[in-house]
């Protein structure tokens, strides 16, 4: 028997599931994006307030696969498209992921690549200690320092505890920096804080004990209830890691702030020493003229550093130098 001879006509090709029109790589704009404020972020969810506006209900929402693994911290400001109304169980889509204006970043300790971005878009940090009980440690209070210079927040020094001892001794070398300066004390409303909290998106950093806490609480008389509702977002316990926006009320100048609990010290790894300085604007221009690498601390570590030269032409006070120094003693 001769075996059968087979021609194309005999092929058969089995359909495929997808059509064979070629995939774009257009993806959607999303004109009709509205913008949000994101408040906190909870395993895969990110709870975003409409507009930064509290008085709306606060809508939860997912990353759109076309951000892949695009990183969006407390304080992004986000498009979201989808079901917006806040409702329970609706989810909105993240879209897009604006600009970051600033950052305050930290790794996990000084030797650690790896940077975390903590809080985007703060206009200043707040940097919460107690001037007794426990005592204030500089060395946490540097550290946060050279962290809000090198991304871009001005830095509040926030004194709590004044009733048990002199503030003053402690702020001096910091005054020294024209850094704000604000003391409270736990007989008293923290009036002078809300003033300067009031209108802008705040973040808040300190050691447990020192009443940062507190504070929140008094600042913010929602704050247990605002922690409540995130712990339902993921169906699971809020965790102290987590930063978590809050709104001030509108009798205190409306704004935000930006519990950080999880942030007790500072990595900086990825910080030079020409960004602390770069954040004074007397300062930029003259470590242009330093040699290559200096650190800025002067003799005999940097024996030709330019900061000296403004010293001796009377255009830097030798005070003010020496809290900067104090505080670039961290990047060491």
């Amino acid at each position: 028997m001769r075996a059968r001879e087979y021609d194309e006509s005999d092929v058969r090709v089995r359909p495929g599931r997808r059509g064979s029109r070629p995939r774009s790589k257009r993806r959607p704009e999303h004109a009709d994006a509205v913008e949000a404020m994101v408040t906190t972020v909870d395993r895969g969810r990110w709870t975003c307030a409409l507009d930064a506006d509290a008085t709306r209900p606060p809508v939860v929402a997912m990353r759109a696969r076309e951000l892949g693994r695009t990183p969006i911290v407390v304080g992004d400001r986000v498009g979201l498209v989808g079901d917006l109304s806040g409702a329970v169980d609706r989810i909105a889509r993240i879209v897009r992921v604006e600009e970051r204006r600033t950052v305050l970043r930290r790794t996990a300790d000084d030797t650690d690549p790896f940077e975390r971005v903590v809080v985007a878009n703060a206009e200043q940090l707040v940097i919460v200690t107690a001037v007794a009980d426990p005592p204030p440690r500089t060395g946490f209070v540097d550290r946060c320092l050279v962290a809000a210079y090198a991304g871009g927040l001005a830095p509040v020094l926030c004194l709590t505890k004044a009733d048990l001892a002199d503030p003053e001794p402690f702020a001096a070398p910091y005054r020294e920096l024209d850094i704000p300066v604000v003391v409270t004390r736990r007989d008293r409303e923290p009036t002078a804080l809300a003033e300067v909290l009031g209108g802008r998106v705040s973040a808040l950093v300190g050691h447990s004990g020192v009443g940062k806490s507190t504070l929140v609480n008094v600042l913010v008389p929602d704050a247990a209830r605002a922690v409540g509702v995130v712990s339902a977002v993921g169906k699971g316990r809020h965790t102290t890691t987590a930063a978590l926006a809050l709104p001030l009320p509108d009798d205190l100048g409306a704004g935000w702030v930006v519990d950080t609990p999880g942030v007790r010290s500072f990595g900086l790894a990825h910080i030079t020493p020409d960004d602390v300085p770069a954040a004074f604007d007397d300062l930029a221009a003259a470590i242009e003229d330093c040699p290559r690498g200096c650190g800025h601390l002067g003799p005999p570590a940097d024996p030709e550093c330019a900061l000296d030269t403004l010293v001796e032409a009377g255009k830097l006070r030798p005070g003010r130098l020496a809290a900067l120094r104090r505080v670039l003693v961290a990047l060491r």
